[in-house]
């Protein structure tokens, strides 16, 4: 089964709804909290990679401490929902407050790639992909309304940078909802995605450790697109997801985008893949006044192995496997 499929079956089986207390009630009971809970343990958001100045961007890491979006609570901050359970296909809305060292909701944020704070929300087969971005009432509560499409554990990622703090902070945290749950695997490895019209192929070299280069094209109907509009200040927005603990990357291409400007078709990444292993990518962008997202599944060794883009891209009207209409947000 799709993971289409798979996710549009678990978003009208409320009649057939299971109940995850057993299999799924350990959600964000069991997310652990950074070593230490100190600015000198968090992760190193702050260095240069590839062109880019992580000091404002997302998912940094120095490979020395606690990887982005493991812990709930590090570097004194903690990601407290106002809930933890929910049931699929039904409109809710997601609240939750970002606790400082205080012990109070933080209200002050220095604005990364054009916004406070980036909510990221997936389930935990990587499926559902969504990147949103909430309101935050003067108390310091944040909320958006969302619906979750299928059952099952599903992570939530607050990606912000506190005024007064010297990098961003990735904190994350599990919930559940009731539902119809059908596990969803993760697409084989492949260097095209084509959806909507939309034809994007991935090239590069990617390496465990070490920095890599990766250059996504989009075309559309057999032609280059060189019209892509900035989205959060760039040209395309990357979250790289790691397979098994769902650690999270996020980095944004060298090129800066202002308003009026047009990019394309190929939006080029520096990242680093903190380990060998699987990893989902991705990728944001914006056309024709819409965000569309291209998803990829990288697997990463201790040594390189090229992704070479294949000479012709699938038709668009025949979408890729297994990724083709999983639900997005933005």
């Amino acid at each position: 089964m799709s993971r289409a499929a798979a996710l549009r079956l678990g978003a009208f089986a409320g009649a057939v709804a299971l109940a995850f207390g057993a299999a799924f009630g350990i959600g964000s009971a069991i997310d652990p909290i950074a070593a230490a809970d100190d600015n000198s343990a968090a992760p190193a958001h702050g260095e240069e990679m590839g062109g880019m100045e992580q000091t404002s961007g997302h998912g940094g890491h120095d490979g020395g401490g606690q990887l982005p979006g493991l812990a709930v609570s590090d570097a004194g901050y903690t990601f407290a929902p106002a809930k933890t359970s929910f049931t699929s296909g039904e409109k809710t809305e997601l609240r939750f407050t970002i606790q400082g060292p205080d012990g109070k909701p933080v209200t002050q944020y220095t604005k990364t790639h054009e916004k406070d704070l980036h909510l990221i929300v997936v389930r935990r087969d990587l499926s559902g992909f969504h990147h949103v971005h909430p309101t935050m009432a003067a108390d310091g509560t944040w909320s958006i309304p969302f619906t979750f499409t299928a059952g099952g554990t599903w992570r939530l990622y607050a990606d912000f940078q506190p005024a007064g703090h010297d990098s961003t902070i990735t904190l994350g945290t599990d919930v559940n909802v009731v539902g119809m749950y059908v596990p969803v695997p993760v697409a084989e490895p492949a260097s095209s995605y084509s959806f909507d019209g939309y034809d994007v192929t991935l090239q590069g070299t990617p390496v465990a450790g070490k920095e890599s280069e990766l250059t996504f094209t989009v075309s559309r109907g057999g032609k280059p697109v060189t019209d892509l509009q900035p989205y959060l200040g760039a040209f395309g927005h990357l979250v790289s997801l790691r397979g098994g603990d769902l650690a999270y990357l996020h980095n944004h291409p060298a090129e800066h985008a202002e308003p009026g400007m047009k990019g394309g078709p190929s939006i080029t990444f520096g990242t680093t893949f903190p380990t060998a292993a699987t990893y989902s990518l991705f990728l944001d962008f914006q056309h024709g006044g819409k965000v569309h997202t291209a998803e990829f599944t990288v697997k990463v060794g201790a040594t390189g192995t090229t992704i070479v883009p294949p000479k012709a891209v699938p038709s668009a009207a025949s979408k890729t496997p297994a990724h083709a209409e999983t639900p997005h947000g933005h």
